[in-house]
């Protein structure tokens, strides 16, 4: 099937199938590991940039195989469907080229392999490259205090169509908003960050390989929402990560109200356990709630997922009322609104907010009207373990921080325990 960018015009779906693309905004291969070919072994099921000397070809008609060595001992494979996207024969264009492959490593008879599908995976070099070094992932010592952040990403989309979302009218997030992005995530380093408004995981992984490399986010984590556009809820995690859950398939009605049926999560709720060394997990929820863009109707959207979420939470406190827990992200509503107020509960079990240590005239959405409608909000017991002063929010402008929202951030010193103030 063929992909076109998002911004052509429909009428090029009837051009001949050599229109391309603009390149992409982020290269396929940034970020990606530059190896040997006689390393290909200890990267199987990555994707990598393999070098080497194409020594031996072969074409059966069926598959064209690239040899590194005489032995066979790392092959680049091509198969027949493929062979009319080559300007030439596949054996030929590449024989005794030195070259570097984009893709997966794989493994055939117990042997490395690596397979073309495109001759977009492949660059001819006049002469052996030095390889570059790994990026050094910057030394962090977890003391126990983890950062937690929630940062809406304004149309974290690439440049491709998907088919099975409506996001044809959703051109791909602008370099310099990337850029303002990664820096933003830089300047918060924190040890988690939630994310909203992300199209996919691939591209989301190609952001930070490319611009966050040295992060050490070596966690990414995204299911694929309810919402028809196609964005979703993602954590970004340098702790190691415990079990996810999607809440996406979950169906609820207020009281049988509802003429439409049973309501659903609009985009998600995603759950995700986070395992910092020598402490108590956590748990870590993301939201995404409607927004107020399509008028009255979408309070009750909002209201009954934070009436279920909260139901959701309050399984867990029943069964521990110690759990750890932040619930965080755009709730595209005030604090003081039905839906916030539904969330936070009453009494010993009401989460704990941290506004305090805000100044009152912040905001997290930047555009007019502005306003406050992302959050923190935790548990008791994670609220215990706040660091004082340490909620803050980020301020600034699309251009500077890449996106409409600002982020926010929280401490929290997970070595004090429940009894502790």
């Amino acid at each position: 099937m063929l992909r076109f960018a998002k911004s052509m015009p429909v009428v090029l779906l009837f051009l001949a199938v050599t229109v391309r693309a603009e390149p992409p905004i982020i290269p396929l291969d940034a970020g990606l590991p530059v190896i040997d070919w006689k390393d290909a072994g200890k990267y199987l099921d990555k994707e990598v940039v393999v070098q080497g000397k194409i020594v031996l070809t072969k074409n059966t008609g069926k598959i064209c195989f690239l040899n590194f060595d005489s032995a066979r001992s790392f092959t680049a494979v091509i198969r027949e469907p493929v062979y009319k996207k080559f300007p030439q024969p596949p054996e030929k264009l590449y024989d005794q080229k030195i070259v570097r492959i984009r893709g997966v490593i794989g493994e055939y008879a117990e042997k490395p392999q690596i397979e073309i599908f495109s001759p977009d995976q492949v660059t001819i070099l006049e002469q052996e490259q030095p390889i570059p070094p790994k990026p050094e992932v910057k030394k962090r010592t977890f003391d126990g205090t983890v950062t937690i952040a929630t940062f809406n990403t304004l149309n974290f989309f690439d440049e491709y169509d998907d088919p099975y979302a409506s996001d044809e009218s959703t051109p791909a997030k602008p370099k310099e908003e990337l850029q303002a992005l990664a820096s933003t995530i830089r300047t918060i380093d924190a040890d988690v960050v939630a994310l909203e408004e992300v199209e996919n995981r691939g591209y989301l992984e190609r952001f930070v390989n490319a611009m966050l490399g040295d992060m050490g986010y070596d966690n990414i984590v995204l299911f694929e929402g309810n919402d028809r556009r196609g964005i979703d809820c993602a954590v970004l995690s340098r702790l190691p990560v415990g079990p996810v859950t999607s809440h996406r398939h979950l169906r609820f009605n207020e009281n049988g109200e509802d003429p439409e049926g049973p309501l659903y999560f609009r985009r998600d709720l995603l759950q995700v356990q986070i395992r910092p060394p020598k402490c108590p997990p956590f748990y870590m929820f993301v939201v995404h709630l409607k927004s107020k863009r399509d008028g009255g109707r979408t309070e009750t959207y909002r209201l009954a997922e934070t009436r279920e979420a909260r139901r959701i939470l309050d399984e867990l406190l029943s069964k521990d009322k110690d759990v750890r827990f932040v619930i965080c992200g755009d709730f595209n509503d005030t604090f003081d609104s039905k839906p916030l107020k539904a969330l936070r509960g009453e009494g010993e079990t009401a989460l704990r907010d941290f506004l305090a240590d805000v100044p009152k005239d912040a905001v997290t959405y930047n555009k007019a009207p502005r306003s406050m409608i992302d959050f923190i909000l935790a548990s008791p017991a994670m609220g215990g373990c706040y660091v004082a002063k340490s909620y803050r929010i980020v301020p600034g402008t699309i251009e500077t921080v890449g996106s409409d929202h600002n982020p926010v951030v929280a401490k929290f010193n997970l070595k004090k325990t429940a009894e502790q103030p």
